[in-house]
């Protein structure tokens, strides 16, 4: 068999519980390529051109039956948001050639999916196909979302983003800051703090040199914090609290800080939670899922699109090329390696 007849394949290996995970929980194979004759009515042969990367995905890699997102399944291909091209297809609505967004794209080379699954992208999409796991991806989806839904920001008002300068926080601080918000960045590096800056940002600092989290952020936003988007959890979240206004809404996107903790012993406890109660604040989670097919994706798309075609808008992407270092991407989400938001090139 030669190579043409194969493709690469990334499957779950094992599950990590609690702790960081490894490259131990990936195995890279490689696998006999699928072909047009075996397709069945309303299958779609795609070869994988883009995977998103997304700090989600360790939820997944736990093995637990009671999360929010189904476990990855021992020696089945891991998955997530991709966009591909039409090698062949037995759909009368999708033809070879078509870009495709492929909601639960298989981390292989090339992939048999149902044709019900995928969304058309539009004509001439192939030059900027990345895009649509990038900028127009979920992780920008879901800073819309979480920001107008939850948010619901004023003009004037000040708004804390931590992870600033991740897939999801880029977007929250340019939207803001288009809103006319005073934004607050927190990265952790100075590059990542001077991307920040660039994008928006009127104050952001480095939160592994700050010193204590408390009066790092009163010294950014001496006049308080009315709305936070929060992607750390942990004790940044709970210093936060302690600087929250009257009326503040805390926007819940992810805790990656207590991602890998060993156990529920290590896990922080929240001391602040009840200036929630004294700052009649709103603390809310945010699965974008549900948006979907709403509205709120068509606002997302018309906003941001034009932000973007006009050059109002810059997105920083952390790429991987090559299917075998996807699992690398996926860890260096964990330990400040990554820098944007993080994609590989199939």
């Amino acid at each position: 068999m030669s190579s043409s007849d194969l493709i690469t394949r990334v499957l779950a290996n094992k599950y990590s519980p609690n702790g960081a995970p490894s490259l131990d929980n990936f195995k890279v194979v490689s696998a006999p390529a699928p072909t047009k004759d075996s397709l069945k009515e309303n299958q779609v042969l795609v070869r994988n051109l883009y995977l998103s990367v997304d700090p989600y995905q360790r939820g997944r890699l736990s093995g637990a039956t009671n999360s929010f997102v189904p476990r990855y399944e021992l020696n089945e291909p891991i998955y997530n948001f991709g966009v591909a091209v039409v090698e062949a297809a037995t759909s009368t609505g999708i033809a070879e050639g078509d870009i495709v967004a492929v909601p639960n794209a298989s981390w292989e080379t090339k992939s048999v999916v149902n044709a019900g699954t995928l969304r058309k992208l539009p004509t001439g999409t192939m030059d900027n196909a990345r895009d649509f796991v990038t900028v127009f991806g979920m992780p920008s989806f879901t800073a819309f979302v979480g920001l107008t839904t939850i948010g619901k920001p004023k003009a004037g008002e000040t708004i804390l983003v931590s992870s600033a300068s991740g897939a999801v926080g880029q977007i929250v601080v340019q939207l803001a800051k288009a809103r006319g918000l005073r934004v607050v960045g927190v990265a952790g590096s100075d590059d990542k703090v001077e991307l920040v800056k660039s994008i928006g940002a009127d104050a952001a600092f480095n939160y592994k040199t700050c010193g204590t989290f408390t009066e790092a952020i009163k010294q950014a936003a001496p006049e308080g914090i009315d709305i936070y988007f929060d992607n750390v959890g942990g004790e940044f979240l709970d210093a936060t609290l302690a600087n929250i206004n009257t009326g503040a809404r805390i926007v819940s996107c992810g805790m990656i800080s207590q991602y890998n903790v060993k156990s529920a012993d290590e896990a922080y406890g929240l001391k602040n939670t009840f200036n929630i109660v004294t700052k009649t604040a709103t603390f809310q989670g945010i699965l974008v899922g549900k948006y979907y097919g709403s509205p709120t994706e068509d606002e997302f798309m018309a906003e941001v699109g034009k932000l973007y075609k006009e050059g109002k808008l810059r997105y920083r992407i952390d790429e991987t090329t090559g299917l075998e270092n996807a699992p690398q991407a996926v860890l260096n989400l964990f330990d400040g390696k990554s820098f944007g938001k993080s994609v590989v090139k199939v």
